[in-house]
């Protein structure tokens, strides 16, 4: 194992220098990858990590946001039993106290998973600190460790971006991290950016009695580019929560304990609102500031991202590779464990490197309806002309199951490549989106036609017929 054979590296009075093949620099997701893949390459490796054990997904990301979610949906559906005949007397109580409890204990339980995870790894190599390149495979560990590697991986993660204008609300400013550590439920939040983030904690705090408002910019909302299936998903999160896309904020301030945001609503009134937070969404930014990248050699982007092959996650010509959340491709969990995996064997097996072997994309929004897409956007499609495909369209409105739950709402896009009959991509919201975006993005990595995907089976009643109303639209239209 790498030497010296000392428990975790901290704290000691003498300067320690490590001789190592595969210094990983973060321990989440993707550092974890990439450090088991290098040992498992038969390679010495050190896992470097300053801050708490525990990645994003566990800790502020993925799993406490969908307990959130949880209890969101439970009082939601206490309120929406009338129409099938049962009714729920008395008064529906939300204890925002218990609710949190219940987030913050099980979040806990998933991190701790995650760190005994990290544990198991030989105290020889986790190193406990903040790392800093003295020059391209050369590490200082806050002043107490040196670092001499064949190879680095960074894997530092991201962090949430707050846009200087936001300044001004000073304390009461938060990010997604700061929910999950919140003791009870505020009265108010307004929250910048209707992404992923602001739409699913967004929702979820209006359901659960909070006063809500959502505000965006440029007309964007979660993954979606397809305009049409955007208009119809804005129509219906508004039939719930104040949500504008496309806000025109007026003035921003702070009075006392309270936000004050002054905006024009969708009829060109002013209207001032006051609020307990502001909660940015506005986006995440490669964590890789102090890594003193400047001392590599490595070519830099504006953000001090090095410039790195896509494909490869290597850093120009240099024995240095960057995966997860660090290189802001696909800020996703399954991509950042493929990544971090992809550079641990890279990084091992340097200089000969193979391309990452990427999946289907897939991303899912769990708002309810949820949000989807999967394999290649509209914007991609519509910007190689729109002669090239065409789109199949289904609305759940009627679909037969999603009536029957009361579930009935939200707007299906498939496209289908004209010369090939080959399914494309898929944008949509609507019910059971989770379950469906697997089916057309496991057809999509094998590359189905629309044709061949028709020939499979489905069951009645379920969501997925809506799927296949769709699917023959599309087949239509490549016939016609």
């Amino acid at each position: 194992m790498t030497q010296p054979d000392a428990s975790e590296h901290k704290g000691t009075t003498a300067m320690t220098t490590i001789q190592t093949d595969v210094a990983v620099i973060g321990a989440g997701t993707a550092g974890l990858a990439a450090y088991r893949a290098a040992i498992a390459a038969g390679k010495r490796a050190v896992i470097i990590e300053g801050g708490p054990y525990g990645t994003t997904c566990a800790r502020v990301g993925c799993m406490p946001s969908k307990l959130l979610i949880a209890a969101a949906e439970a009082a939601h559906e206490l309120r929406h039993t009338a129409p099938f005949g049962v009714h729920v007397d008395g008064h529906i109580r939300i204890d925002g106290r218990e609710v949190m409890a219940r987030v913050r204990s099980e979040r806990d339980r998933f991190v701790g998973f995650v760190v005994r995870g990290v544990e198991n790894i030989a105290p020889a190599d986790r190193i406990r600190g903040y790392a800093r390149f003295i020059d391209t495979t050369t590490l200082d560990v806050d002043g107490h460790t040196t670092v001499r590697a064949s190879r680095v991986v960074i894997a530092t993660g991201s962090t949430p971006v707050l846009p200087a204008p936001f300044q001004v609300f000073g304390d009461r400013l938060i990010v997604n991290d700061d929910v999950f550590s919140w003791q009870d439920l505020p009265g108010s939040v307004v929250v910048f950016g209707p992404g992923v983030i602001g739409l699913e904690l967004g929702q979820a705090l209006s359901r659960l009695g909070v006063r809500v408002r959502v505000f965006g910019v440029s007309g964007s909302l979660g993954p979606l580019t397809d305009p049409v299936v955007r208009a119809e998903a804005a129509r219906t999160f508004n039939q719930e929560f104040y949500l504008d896309p496309d806000a025109r904020i007026t003035d921003m301030g702070r009075d006392g304990d309270q936000v004050v945001v002054t905006y024009l609503d969708r009829e060109g009134r002013s209207v001032t609102e006051r609020f307990d937070y502001a909660l940015a969404a506005t986006g995440r930014a490669p964590n890789v500031r102090g890594l003193g990248l400047e001392n590599t050699g490595l070519a830099l982007d504006a953000r001090g991202v090095p410039l790195f092959d896509a494909n490869t996650l290597q850093c120009g010509n240099a024995p240095v590779f960057i995966a997860g959340d660090a290189n802001n491709i696909l800020p996703l969990l399954h991509e950042a464990a493929d990544e971090g995996k992809a550079a641990g064997e890279n990084a091992a097996n340097y200089p000969q490197v193979q391309p990452l072997a990427r999946r289907a994309p897939i991303a899912v929004v769990f708002t309810d309806p949820q949000i989807a897409m999967v394999g290649q956007r509209y914007a991609e499609l519509a910007a190689r002309g729109e002669d090239s495909f065409v789109t199949g369209e289904v609305s759940f409105e009627d679909q037969g199951r999603s009536r029957v739950m009361l579930k009935n709402r939200g707007l299906m896009h498939v496209y289908a490549d004209k010369a090939t009959g080959r399914f494309l991509g898929a944008e949509w919201t609507g019910p059971r989106a989770e379950n469906i975006a697997h089916l057309l993005a496991w057809s999509y990595q094998q590359g189905l036609t629309i044709a061949q995907m028709l020939t499979m089976p489905f069951y009645h009643p379920v969501v997925e017929e809506g799927l296949r109303t769709a699917l023959r639209d599309a087949a239509a239209k490549l016939e016609g």
